[in-house]
C-alpha cells in the first residue's frame, strides 16, 4: 500500500513540476513580447503565453484538488513517445534553416506516425498525406496571411 502512495506522489510531483515549467515559459513570452515594437508580432505570441499560463494553472489546481489515477506515463510504447518529442526537436531545429512549412511536415509526419496504432494502408496513408497537406498550408495561410505573423 505505501508503494502505491509514493508511485502517485511522484507523478504527481511531476505533473505540477512541468506545469510550473509552462507557467514560467508562458511568463517569460510575455516579457520578452515588451521589447517587440511592433504591435503585428505581439499579439500571437502574447496570445499564446496567456493561454499557456490559464492551461498549466488549471492543471495545477486540477492536480492539487483530484488524486492521480494513473502514476507517472501509464502503460504504452516508449518509442512513440519518444519519436513524437524527437520530431518537435527536429521541426524546431530545422525552422530557420528550411522554412515553416518542411519544418512542419517533420513534425507533423513524426506525429502522425507515432500515433498510428494500426496498420498502414496504400488508402490511410494517401488521406493522412493528403489532409496532412491540407492542415500545414492552411495553418501557414492563417498565420502568414491572418495574423500576420512573420514566419521563417
Amino acid at each position: 500500500m505505501s508503494r502505491d502512495v509514493g508511485k502517485e506522489a511522484t507523478g504527481r510531483l511531476g505533473s505540477l513540476i512541468v506545469s510550473a515549467f509552462f507557467v514560467i515559459a508562458g511568463v517569460v513570452t510575455l516579457y520578452d513580447t515588451l521589447s517587440y515594437s511592433d504591435m503585428d508580432s505581439k499579439v500571437f505570441p502574447r496570445a499564446a503565453a496567456i493561454v499557456l499560463i490559464v492551461c498549466a494553472m488549471l492543471s495545477i489546481v486540477g492536480n492539487l484538488l483530484r488524486p492521480v489515477s494513473e502514476p507517472g506515463f501509464g502503460q504504452g510504447a516508449w518509442w512513440r513517445r519518444i519519436l513524437l518529442v524527437l520530431s518537435m526537436l527536429a521541426a524546431c531545429l530545422a525552422m530557420p534553416l528550411v522554412g515553416f512549412l518542411p519544418a512542419g511536415f517533420i513534425a507533423f509526419g513524426g506525429s502522425l506516425f507515432a500515433s498510428m496504432h494500426e496498420r498502414w494502408s496504400a488508402r490511410a496513408a494517401i488521406v493522412f498525406l493528403l489532409s496532412s497537406l491540407m492542415i500545414m498550408v492552411g495553418f501557414y495561410a492563417l498565420f502568414r496571411f491572418v495574423l500576420h505573423v512573420p514566419l521563417p
